[in-house]
């Protein structure tokens, strides 16, 4: 391949694309819900933490109006704030409420499900073992919806089996909707096998689109010499991908956008393989897909596992908008 460059040649790079990729419907909602806040009442509208975990989606609602800050106190009297697509603690919106603010809630419906079934687990006195990564803002979320003590994080298997509660026929489990469906997996077999009536969610709390997106990456990476992840450093489910392609033997990085694509990593790569976080948008697929075009002679496939047809609606009052 170095000698094909050195020649002007280009080499033939074949892509295996993954379908599905990129935004869900969760992250496609929160998105529009900041856009729309802003054609409704006008910029600036503020924005508590990343509305999702992508700096480019970040920067470009910030060309147009928002406005992001880590907490309320940031916000000033009398403009409208979005709570991100990761959910937040019900602390936030009593302070908003008791400021009288105008607020957004941008929470993924997939989290707000994990949150009602936390709320019903503690109502019926079960202790929940929620299953995620420490202060991830969908996990801080979460812990904000019951009181203190209701609920434990477990990180790891070494957690799992480290774990003593007070009363082990009471327990419940509920999961971060981002995590590595193996990783879960695992965790939750060392939990069912030392507390046999914990009690499972009514439905798997990974969400479709984290699935999904696993599911592809785990039907290319055999075939790839490479993976590439477009995501951020940040996002949980983008850094899971990079650990499914590496379960499967195949070396993966993370890139956030075109620009961080190293040529030196292609040396001797004949197949790569493409995929994105869920959000990531389409925009930074095509970005890097044509980098490699001016290097190599790339022929595209892509490899689709399931179809996805789920969109959430806005609130009511943006519909409109």
């Amino acid at each position: 391949m170095s000698d094909a460059i050195n020649s002007g040649e280009k080499p033939v790079l074949e892509l295996l694309i993954a379908a599905p990729r990129g935004f869900c419907a969760g992250v496609d909602r929160a998105i529009q819900i900041v856009e729309r806040a802003i054609e409704k009442h006008g910029a600036p509208v503020y924005v508590r933490h990343e509305i999702v975990h992508n700096k480019f989606v970040v920067d470009s609602l910030k060309a147009k109006g928002a406005v992001f800050v880590d907490e309320l106190n940031e916000v000033p009297d009398g403009v409208p704030v979005v709570f991100s697509a990761h959910g937040v603690p019900k602390s936030v919106p009593a302070e908003a409420k008791d400021r009288g603010l105008s607020y957004l809630d941008a929470t993924c419906p997939l989290v707000s499900k994990v949150h009602r079934q936390a709320e019903r687990l503690v109502a019926a006195n079960r202790h929940i073992l929620f299953i995620g990564h420490a202060r991830h803002p969908e996990v801080i979320g979460t812990f904000g919806q019951v009181p203190d003590g209701c609920m434990t994080l477990i990180e790891t298997e070494a957690d799992a089996e480290a774990l003593t509660v007070e009363d082990p026929e009471n327990l419940a489990f509920l999961t971060q909707t981002t995590l590595s469906v193996d990783d879960t997996a695992s965790i939750l077999s060392i939990l069912q096998r030392r507390f046999p009536n914990i009690v499972a969610p009514k439905a798997d709390d990974i969400c479709y689109a984290t699935s999904n997106r696993q599911a592809a990456v785990r039907a290319i990476a055999q075939s790839c010499d490479l993976v590439l992840v477009i995501g951020a450093p940040n996002s949980s489910n983008s850094l899971r991908l990079v650990e499914v392609a590496e379960r499967e033997g195949t070396d993966a990085k993370l890139i956030q956008r075109a620009d961080d694509l190293d040529f030196d990593w292609l040396r001797g790569i004949g197949t790569l393989g493409i995929t994105a976080g869920a959000s990531a948008p389409e925009l930074l697929v095509r970005e890097v897909i044509d980098k490699l075009a001016t290097r190599f002679e790339v022929t595209k496939r892509e490899v689709e596992t399931a179809q996805e047809t789920i969109v959430f609606k806005l609130p009511r009052d943006l519909e409109a908008a």
